[in-house]
């Protein structure tokens, strides 16, 4: 299931807004190729544009309509300058301007006074909802239809926003599309009453999707599914409706679930008890480069900390606030290990694999400066043993049913990952747990890989499925190197509070009601 809007508190004396995106008229790639496009949106704070989120790729689309919703909080008094950038995910390189999402279609710079915005009521009532097809029409003539829904509010003044668009369900006139969950503000402006539109598509991967037919409603008239039973409707193309005389419709969709829920902020769980585990992963792999030289990676150099150390020592002091122990597991992966030198994924660094914790971040620190002149740098890089070995704890901790601990794994990897298959599948298992995972790209290799599973192009697939919720941040630290030393914990634990809260949500489960453990440390 997947949580359709940003459900994090609004900051004192803001009011949070929702930002909505569609582009006109976009360059085509190649005479007749239309784009992928992809929208970057940033904000200018301190100094510097800082990401606060991407959203999904539409194949072959030169009007694109996003279905990701950017949340920000307004303040009045503060002229917060926007840069939206779209790219072309299916472009070649990113030469000329681009980036790693591909090259650059266009950028415009507003400040959010300007943009017609929406502003979030301070309701936390969230709705699950479940929908399945009945027999939709067939559009393809060597195959069955491939469908998806598109669900649109509509405005007073007619206008429409696209409030949710579902998975496609492949070859399937009776497609099953996996339950969601969206905010009655998104859903309906809180309005009972308002009109909403549901369209149906079959998918088409060159991005000109046929239309099926559509059906309009209101949540008023869905609430009925919360009783138990279906709420169906019939799917018209009013094309056919208006040419052919004897047509009736083009199948049926049907809600079969309308669950409401109250959905509780991170802090509604930090107060009732709940533990962030805070696990490191360091790659040992040889493209580091020797230790030894200083132009290594892992060159210990006294005057200056290197990039593993000052990404261990940025993310790693936020997270053990929230950790009551302060101790933390930390791993090796793709190095030759004393005593028989033979190549390991999942090593402690402090050499005790019964019990590889650390005390605080800075034994963290100690135990990998330490551990390196012990090794020998090796490869390949492989990270779905690490994943796997973390999510192994959470897999127990969810059988519990209890919101006591979660799990953050940091991963700080220098370059692509050799294992992509087996790491897919482990994120998408993963994705069901309580288990967020960050990847810090060191160095300046080719971080393309990263990217796919961080979920750029859409909810994560693998032959273990499809994931139930993006788990994974992922960011290059060098595009951290002139910002402040606070900039890039800030960045990829941002969506930490939203993956907590989306994840016990999913599972019905509401804060705890003990306090969390006193700690013996002074307030930071």
């Amino acid at each position: 299931m997947s949580e359709g809007v940003d459900s994090q508190p609004v900051a004192l004396g803001a009011s949070r807004v929702e930002l909505r995106v569609s582009c006109w008229s976009l360059l085509l790639r190649e005479e007749t190729i239309k784009p992928d496009p992809c929208v970057m949106l940033q904000l200018f704070s301190d100094g510097q544009w800082s990401e606060v989120g991407r959203s999904e790729v539409l194949r072959g689309s030169q009007n694109p309509v996003f279905a990701h919703v950017f949340a920000l909080d307004y303040f009045f008094e503060e002229m917060q300058i926007l840069k939206f950038e779209v790219f072309d995910a299916g472009g070649e390189g990113a030469e000329d301007g681009g980036s790693e999402l591909g090259p650059l279609l266009g950028a415009v710079e507003c400040s959010l006074g300007q943009i017609e915005a929406e502003e979030v009521s301070r309701t936390n009532e969230f709705v699950q909802l479940e929908f399945h097809g009945q027999e939709l029409d067939d559009k393809d003539f060597f195959s069955k239809s491939d469908p998806f829904l598109e669900i649109y509010k509509v405005n007073s003044n007619n206008t429409e926003q696209l409030v949710w668009r579902t998975e496609v369900v492949k070859n399937n006139l009776s497609p099953q599309w996996e339950s969601f969950r969206v905010s009655l503000q998104s859903l309906c402006s809180c309005d009972p009453d308002k009109t909403i539109r549901c369209v149906i598509y079959d998918h088409d991967s060159s991005g000109k999707h046929d239309y099926i037919g559509e059906f309009s409603t209101t949540f008023q008239e869905m609430l009925q599914a919360s009783t138990g039973e279906e709420v169906k409707w019939a799917c018209i193309n009013h094309k056919y409706l208006e040419k052919k005389k004897h047509y009736k419709n083009s199948g049926h969709i049907v809600l079969t679930q309308c669950k409401m829920e109250k959905v509780h902020t991170f802090l509604d769980y930090i107060m009732g008890g709940l533990q962030i585990s805070f696990t490191v992963a360091i790659d040992f792999t040889a493209s580091n480069g020797d230790p030894r030289s200083e132009h290594s990676l892992h060159f210990i150099n006294p005057k200056e900390p290197n990039e593993y150390l000052k990404t261990l020592s940025s993310v790693g002091e936020i997270c053990q606030d929230y950790d009551s122990d302060k101790r933390f597991p930390a791993f090796g992966f793709g190095a030759r290990i004393p005593p028989e030198f033979e190549v390991s994924h999942d090593f402690a660094v402090n050499f005790d694999p019964e019990n590889p914790e650390c005390e605080r971040i800075a034994g963290v620190i100690e135990a990998y400066k330490r551990c390196l002149p012990q090794i020998q740098l090796y490869g390949p890089t492989n990270v779905a043993p690490i994943i796997n070995k973390v999510a192994a704890p959470a897999a127990e901790e969810e059988k519990t049913g209890l919101p006591t601990k979660y799990r953050v794994l940091l991963i700080l990897t220098d370059g692509v990952v050799s294992d992509m298959p087996e790491a897919c599948d482990a994120v998408v298992r993963a994705s069901r747990l309580p288990l967020s995972i960050i990847i810090v790209g060191i160095g300046n290799a080719d971080f393309s890989d990263m990217r796919e599973l961080n979920g750029d192009r859409g909810m994560l697939e693998s032959d273990e499925g499809r994931a139930v919720r993006d788990i994974v941040q992922f960011v290059p630290l060098r595009e951290f190197k002139k910002a402040p030393a606070n900039a890039l914990a800030k960045y990829v634990l941002a969506e930490v509070p939203k993956q907590v809260v989306e994840y016990y949500g999913s599972k019905g489960i509401s804060p705890g009601t003990q306090k969390p453990p006193s700690s013996s440390s002074s307030l930071p």
